[in-house]
């Protein structure tokens, strides 16, 4: 697919001056001067964000089962004062590859969408020069397809971009870059981008075994209704807070690696009947948590692993797909020895797909098999509560 970006600028020397020693000044032949600089109003705000719409709503469309006709991406509408360039306009046309094979991998597992929406808000705008950094935020919806006739509705997604733009000797703007805020690249539409490896576990760390993703499991049943535990209010715990976090903690998105995910998880398995151990925030083998104070297990997803073994609250499965409602799932992206990522089965197909939520990025009912299908090469650590 081609595309024409931008417009080509011409400089004409004025006419040289009969007076001696005079100096020649470049005229841009658009009409704008390169010493003013351009206006960002109201119209040019509103137009960043419907080309932000355009970029996430054409993500997700490469997720949905559309048969017929395929239109063009929505971004080819953009052109003139705001569009994006040229390197943009060739890194989203790889995003869309690459989601597209993830569709194509997704249907081999037994899962499509039969409808998606996205819709962008603007959250702030600021403006230095002829940049322009334009903060969104990303909703996002999809409508699983019924292959099996036991999926949940939807699952869906809130995700925080950052966009720079940058204005021409024309004075118009083209988008540059495209920025996650959230901590980590957990989005359904996100194409995977490399990650920088975190630091290795101690091996002197209870140690989980990595959980197989082949499909089908051998059966591996969780009683729902009794024992220690309250595994549904863990869920409906869980899937109240995904979007609207619970003020009674803190929200760790975008405070660093790892981001809200475990902390997350733990006020799931808290509301479930997981009781405090308290005492030193840094050892391994305490858990607590409110708003004033966490240990590292609460909020850590490598300690909250140690922790959880070793007080024997949870049980490595051997299999991803083993897994039932308020169990956990945890990813090491780049198998570099230190887990990265932590999630909270809310629901199980009949079929006996675990559907996951959790923060960074604020996701509800994700399936085990999208977050295989997005990361077939990681490692999984799935654990019984």
């Amino acid at each position: 697919m081609s595309r024409t970006r931008g417009r080509a600028t011409i400089i004409t020397a004025a006419a040289a001056s009969a007076v001696a020693g005079a100096a020649l000044l470049p005229n841009w032949n658009a009409g704008a001067s390169t010493t003013t600089e351009p206006e960002v109003d109201a119209k040019t705000k509103a137009t960043f964000q419907r080309l932000a719409d355009a970029v996430f709503t054409d993500r997700t469309n490469a997720l949905v089962d559309k048969p017929g006709k395929k239109k063009g991406p929505l971004t080819d509408g953009f052109s003139g004062k705001v569009a994006l360039s040229s390197e943009s306009a060739r890194t989203e046309d790889s995003a869309l590859g690459e989601l597209g094979d993830r569709k194509d991998r997704l249907a081999r597992y037994g899962e499509e969408y039969s409808a998606g929406g996205t819709s962008v808000t603007l959250d702030r705008t600021r403006v230095n020069g002829r940049k322009a950094v334009v903060t969104v935020t990303e909703t996002t919806k999809l409508v699983y397809k019924k292959v099996h006739g036991d999926e949940p509705r939807t699952t869906g997604f809130q995700a925080h971009h950052k966009l720079t733009f940058r204005a021409d000797e024309s004075g118009d703007w083209r988008l540059t870059d495209i920025r996650e805020t959230d901590d980590g690249y957990l989005a359904v539409n996100q194409p995977v981008k490399p990650r920088t490896a975190a630091t290795t576990a101690d091996d002197n760390m209870p140690s989980a075994p990595r959980a197989a993703i082949t499909w089908p499991a051998p059966a591996k049943p969780k009683n729902l209704t009794s024992g220690r535990y309250d595994y549904k209010a863990m869920a409906a715990y869980a899937e109240k807070y995904w979007s609207n976090y619970n003020p009674a903690y803190p929200n760790f998105n975008g405070h660093g690696a790892g981001g809200d995910c475990t902390n997350f998880v733990s006020q799931s398995l808290k509301a479930g009947g997981w009781k405090h151990v308290p005492g030193y925030v840094y050892d391994y083998t305490k858990w607590f948590g409110n708003a004033d104070i966490q240990s590292d297990s609460f909020v850590g997803v490598n300690e909250w692993s140690w922790f959880a073994l070793n007080s024997k609250r949870v049980t490595s499965l051997g299999h991803v797909y083993q897994m039932d409602v308020g169990d956990v799932l945890q990813v090491d992206f780049d198998k570099d020895g230190s887990k990265d990522h932590t999630m909270i089965v809310t629901y199980r197909s009949p079929q006996g797909v675990p559907y996951l939520t959790y923060h960074s990025t604020n996701t509800y009912r994700r399936s085990v098999a999208s977050i295989i299908a997005s990361y077939p090469n990681s490692a999984y650590y799935a654990y019984r509560t």
